[in-house]
């Protein structure tokens, strides 16, 4: 019973302490969050593109020794 009483005063704490970091949070406006959006999407485009370029270079290179050693 008296872990019980311990337990309960442990969450209630944890809820406290909960609440009282969630008020700390500071949200970016519209204009960081669009600003944001639009630089994952440009890094995203760009690293899709290197993958394509490496994987088309790649594909070319295998069918070259293929071709070459006729396969």
């Amino acid at each position: 019973m008296a872990e019980e009483k311990k337990v309960k005063k442990t969450r209630g704490r944890w809820l406290r302490e909960m609440k009282s970091e969630l008020k700390k949070i500071v949200w970016p406006n519209r204009q960081t969050v669009i600003k944001n959006t639009g630089t994952v999407l440009l890094c995203s485009l760009a690293i899709g593109v290197c993958i394509w370029v490496f994987d088309y270079v790649a594909v070319e290179a295998v069918h070259l020794l293929i071709s070459a050693f006729g396969a």
